[in-house]
């Protein structure tokens, strides 16, 4: 039987230029990572309220470090990679972790499913992966906006994303022996679409598909911009929705 062969969804060197832009975008403003030092946070506490307290540790995507600093004054000795050098989709040394933490990194990764077993594979018995993605319900403000920009001929401008069902699905599939899956809504206010763009680009959060769909022209960007805004509350900010998927498996 042939082998089954993994669609590529994602384009891994447009990938690494996104989020090697990113590091550069968000170093000059940090404010402007508010989805990585949310995931941060909530990693954080989740390893609080587990008790769990690591002795070594893999973080992957921790741009500004705050994730590996908290782990190391723990006590916890800490190995950080930057995505834009690190393959998701490449085996890890068998058992060497006891806590993988996965910043917003794996909604981009060709092989999902390959790159979680990946992850299991390093943890060793009983260690705890928690691994935070952008979720499905995610951008439906812009998302609307590009599909107006388009009209009747609908580009593919953003990303497919997982939905909590999905993760749960993953999760069992890559032999995690317990699993968690959660969801939760971070709102964001704009007062124009290119603002939300200029934002999503310093989280390397922009169109990584191999297919890349043709440009918006002027006229086409200008009705997106005002469809968007269309959206505006009274004061004349429009809320971006982001939603933050929280994968936390366990191995046996």
């Amino acid at each position: 039987m042939a082998n089954q062969r993994v669609p590529r969804i994602f384009n891994p060197a447009r990938r690494r230029a996104i989020r090697q832009r990113a590091a550069r975008l968000s170093a000059a403003d940090p404010a402007a990572s508010y989805i990585l030092a949310d995931m941060v946070e909530d990693t954080q506490e989740r390893l609080a309220f587990m008790r769990l307290a690591p002795t070594r540790s893999l973080v992957i995507g921790d741009r500004h470090g705050e994730m590996a600093a908290h782990l190391s004054a723990e006590g916890s000795e800490v190995v950080s990679v930057d995505p834009a050098d690190f393959d998701e989709e490449a085996p890890l040394p068998w058992g060497a972790f006891d806590f993988i933490a996965s910043l917003a990194t794996l909604d981009t990764v060709n092989d999902l499913p390959g790159a979680l077993i990946h992850l299991r594979n390093g943890l060793a018995p009983g260690g705890v992966l928690i691994a935070s993605l952008l979720g499905a319900g995610s951008a439906p403000a812009l998302r609307s906006a590009m599909l107006a920009a388009d009209a009747d001929r609908p580009a593919a401008r953003m990303h497919p994303m997982v939905d909590r069902r999905g993760g749960a699905d993953l999760l069992q599939r890559s032999g995690f022996a317990r699993q968690v899956v959660d969801s939760r809504s971070l709102d964001v206010r704009y007062g124009s679409m290119d603002a939300l763009v200029n934002d999503m680009r310093a989280q390397g959060m922009t169109n990584a598909l191999v297919s890349s769909p043709p440009p918006l022209g002027r006229a086409a960007r200008e009705t997106a911009r005002q469809h968007f805004i269309s959206q505006a509350d009274d004061a004349g900010r429009v809320t971006e929705t982001f939603e933050i998927l929280t994968l936390t498996g366990w191995k046996s």
